[in-house]
């Protein structure tokens, strides 16, 4: 137990270091409220029954500061009013195209091959994939354009701003910025040339297009269901530069709308996210919970210490991961207070989460939007 504990307490100490390194050095995309760029923009957009979410989408786009940029969005086999939607749009906005998405081939996963398809009819000189629940600032196409260019990037991914309502959803959909920010200092994505350091969000990636239709991103990726991060350790090996970003309120989304549907959602990838080892997803995550409830251990080196040290040693458990949450909070623009409060519970959902995914894993039921989602 005392080993534990250390060990436990050791890997608090470690997160609280790297989240330090992500609070201070701000791994934001830059806001640029003005642009000198004409480079045509293909939005990409696949789309399997989006009704609810792709009119705050086309909203959001029509607001866009670039002007020049063409939208494609693919239904891929959508059951709701998804289709007409993008139609009746297209039908007044002649930038907007809708693309009918063939069958499935074997060994492809669903979206990787929605993406596959949309840039095979992108025209543009840069390739911007989003999901169809996103949202978009005015500023982002403009601001994320910067970033490429500044930067010469093969690929940009950022991670959105997350929308929460339901007391569900503020239990679960914190932990993606809270496991991103306390494992991984941000930056080194672009500051090192090391492909395993590697990190991106499948809701946003813009490529430059001449680099994606050399390399076929997505056909290379075809049956990985975390694509979006094995995407960016391909880039970078092939010499390229990528860079991962924070939304900074330029992007953001609503993934889920209840608890059930962000346990559902999540679990899809969680295992994957890790490389696929179920052994090593299990020991982080059990580290992160774990470390939370480290000043609870009975332990025979606390009781040497003094009175005071003992006072400390505690004080500094709670400080650290108190810390911890209100650091990332602020960098993911996610309410302080609420993350705080919910943190006991949000470490519960974490480990209910991990318990469905290792599930799903041994059983060979992984399955998202009605197919099958293999992560062996």
């Amino acid at each position: 137990m005392e080993i534990l504990a250390l060990i436990t307490y050791s890997f608090l100490l470690l997160r609280f270091g790297i989240t330090l390194i992500n609070f201070l050095s701000r791994p934001l995309l830059p806001v640029k409220q003005q642009t000198s760029y004409s480079d045509k923009v293909s939005i990409l957009v696949p789309a399997r029954n989006e009704a609810a979410t792709l009119p705050l989408l086309l909203a959001s786009i029509d607001k866009q500061m670039h002007s020049n940029y063409e939208l494609l969005i693919l239904n891929d086999f959508s059951t709701d009013s998804t289709a007409d939607i993008v139609s009746a749009y297209a039908a007044v906005n002649d930038r907007c195209r809708l693309l009918t998405g063939e069958e499935l081939p074997e060994g492809w996963l669903g979206k990787n091959w929605a993406c596959h398809q949309l840039a095979s009819r992108a025209s543009g000189q840069y390739l911007l994939f989003i999901d169809a629940d996103v949202q978009l600032q005015p500023d982002f196409i403009a601001s994320a354009l910067y970033q490429m260019k500044s930067k010469n990037l093969a690929l940009l991914s950022v991670f959105n701003d997350q929308i929460m309502h339901s007391l569900g959803e503020k239990l679960v959909v914190p932990l993606m910025h809270y496991l991103l920010l306390t494992l991984l200092p941000l930056r080194l994505v672009y500051g090192t040339k090391d492909a395993r350091v590697a990190a991106a969000s499948g809701q946003c990636m813009l490529f430059d297009a001449a680099q994606y239709q050399t390399y076929l991103f997505h056909q290379e990726q075809r049956d990985e269901v975390a694509e979006d991060i094995q995407i960016m350790c391909s880039v970078k090996s092939k010499g390229l530069k990528g860079n991962a970003l924070l939304a900074n309120g330029l992007i953001r989304c609503r993934m889920y709308q209840s608890y059930t549907e962000s346990i559902a959602g999540f679990s899809k990838n969680l295992i994957a996210g890790f490389n696929k080892s179920a052994l090593l997803c299990t020991l982080v995550i059990f580290l992160c919970t774990a470390s939370f409830g480290a000043f609870l251990y009975p332990l025979s080196f606390v009781e040497v210490l003094s009175q005071t040290g003992k006072q400390l040693f505690f004080l500094s458990v709670i400080v650290y991961s108190i810390g911890i949450r209100i650091m990332v909070s602020v960098l993911s623009n996610q309410p302080i207070v609420a993350n705080v409060v919910l943190h006991p519970l949000q470490m519960l959902s974490f480990f209910i989460l991990l318990c469905t995914a290792l599930y799903k894993h041994l059983t060979n039921t992984n399955r998202w939007k009605g197919r099958v989602v293999l992560t062996r």
